[in-house]
């Protein structure tokens, strides 16, 4: 019988650790109570809950955003509708960047890859008719998130819903903007304390609400291997950790609210032993290096999507085959919630279909494939416990030199993050180039041609409509208070008070993202990174 050879396809996995033909007791050596333990229990290698998802299935939490408050209301809408459990929002790239819509560097941008949200006038347009109290909102924002986070309470409070019933997630991340996204805007040492400020004031006033989650989706996007992902978050995590105490905080009194963000690649087993790793090595460093006595502070609880860079526009339709197979890893790998992309994402904003299809996999996963009927199905496989020692050990060593280089921000500064990923970049579009790794549809199983796929379109119009409404808002707010309100922002940002009172009440009286921004700007600068070649 024929066979199909692989002359050249490489056998390492994606991001490039070595396979051995076969693993067995006799090159994998297992501590099953040392390295496994049963799920629920200490190191938590095998998921943090003891049923899992007998018990409760992941948050079905699908990202959208796009245009206009109102746009982005009704998607949320027709999702909830369609049996998605949870809300995650995409904001425009001027929100991300702390512009307001009528801003200069804002035209073109104005709700084209996320919702357009100036002020808490477009806060309370986008929750309209949702309650609250009833469901959990994810908001992907970082250099604003303080900002955003307040809108978000202020429609909560003008709903009834207390502060403490408020239920969600905040990005928050900054310290990944530095290393890959590159959406930050004030310089690293006054955006930690922020990020700070909005942790204590979470731990005080929205114990519901996780005011950061560390984010390595974003890291594995720019280009990362798994152990790049895994090491630089988690030692973002720890920096967070470590800026907190010296904030005079208790580690148990803020950690447990702390949570996590991963990609969930194509490498199947990779990806399910990168996130069995980052359970194992933060329960670890929290207990005995951090001295965590809660147990809630030993849990790793993550939000995971699909990796975005493993989409591709030729046959977009395969696609929905590479996010079922990512999509499944997180599951085994023990996720708390998961978005999955949609097929053309490639291409432009999901349609509605799309988004519908991305959904259903989720719901096909959880009621169809019986993975869900026990923890952990796949440990104890010798080559999954191998690659979750491999991929801790590498994180490990990425923790030594980072600490070598005198910690996250001062390597950040030396763009040594970003120069491993450039490198692991590099490395694997050379092996894709080469058909070395094969991509079905790109350098394989190409067509001649291929038929066009229905795209959203984004209205132009709606950036004029976006620019007169921010500006409506401006004409019938109080002057004075508004004065007032940024007055205060600026001087508590001068000193060591936490701003989020302050940017609570600029946000009562309508002050803008953007003047918050800019006010802050005043203060604290701007940072620009040198680049990496």
């Amino acid at each position: 019988m024929a066979t199909t050879k692989r002359p050249t396809e490489l056998r390492s996995t994606i991001s490039g650790i070595e396979n051995e033909p076969l693993y067995s007791p006799e090159n994998v050596e297992v501590d099953v109570e040392r390295d496994l333990g049963r799920p629920g229990e200490f190191p938590f290698t095998r998921g943090i809950y003891e049923s899992m998802y007998r018990g409760r299935l992941w948050t079905m939490r699908q990202f959208a955003g796009f245009g206009t408050s109102e746009e982005t209301n009704e998607r949320f809408r027709y999702l909830l509708e369609h049996g998605q459990t949870g809300l995650s929002t995409a904001f425009d790239m001027p929100t991300l960047m702390g512009y307001d819509s009528d801003h200069p560097r804002s035209l073109g941008e104005v709700g084209r890859e996320g919702v357009a949200i100036d002020s808490l006038a477009d806060m309370e347009t986008l929750f309209d008719g949702i309650p609250l109290g009833e469901v959990s909102t994810s908001m992907t924002i970082n250099g604003p998130a303080a900002m955003l986070l307040a809108f978000y309470a202020c429609v909560g409070e003008e709903q009834g819903v207390p502060l403490a019933s408020l239920r969600g997630t905040v990005q928050t991340d900054i310290l990944k903007e530095y290393i890959a996204q590159k959406e930050w805007i004030f310089p690293p040492a006054p955006s930690m304390r922020l990020v700070v400020d909005m942790i204590e004031w979470c731990t005080h006033e929205m114990p519901l609400m996780h005011p950061v989650s560390i984010s390595g989706y974003h890291i594995r996007e720019a280009g990362s291997t798994a152990a790049q992902e895994l090491a630089f978050t988690l030692a973002d995590g720890f920096a967070y950790v470590d800026a907190c105490i010296a904030r005079g905080l208790d580690v148990d009194a803020f950690a447990p609210r702390l949570s996590f963000f991963f990609n969930a690649h194509l490498d199947f087993f990779e990806e399910i032993a990168k996130y069995r790793a980052a359970r194992r090595i933060w329960a670890t460093q929290m207990r005995d290096k951090y001295g965590a006595k809660d147990p809630r502070s030993l849990l790793m609880r993550f939000h995971t999507q699909t990796a975005g860079v493993s989409l591709t526009a030729q046959q977009p339709e395969v696609n929905i085959v590479r996010t079922a197979i990512e999509a499944l890893a997180a599951v085994l790998g023990g996720t708390q919630s998961l978005h999955t992309n949609s097929f053309d994402e490639a291409l432009a904003l999901p349609t509605e279909n799309a988004v519908r299809l991305a959904l259903r996999t989720q719901q096909v996963i959880a009621h169809e494939t019986g993975v869900v009927n026990t923890a952990d199905p796949l440990g104890g496989s010798y080559y999954l416990e191998h690659l979750t020692s491999e991929l801790e050990r590498q994180a490990y060593d990425y923790f030594e030199r980072i600490e070598k280089l005198g910690g996250v921000i001062p390597a950040i500064e030396e763009n040594f993050q970003q120069r491993e990923i450039a490198e692991a970049s590099f490395r694997y579009q050379g092996e894709v180039e080469r058909g070395e790794r094969i991509v079905v549809g790109v350098n394989r199983y190409a067509l001649d041609q291929e038929a066009p796929v229905e795209l959203l379109r984004i209205d132009p119009a709606l950036e004029q409509k976006q620019i007169d409404r921010v500006q409506a808002v401006r004409s019938r707010r109080d002057a004075a208070a508004v004065e007032a309100a940024l007055k205060r922002l600026e001087a508590d940002a001068a000193s060591d008070t936490n701003l989020m009172p302050a940017i609570m009440d600029a946000s009562r009286v309508y002050v803008t993202m953007g003047e918050m921004c800019d006010t802050l700007r005043r203060v604290w600068g701007t940072w620009r990174e040198t680049p990496v070649f």
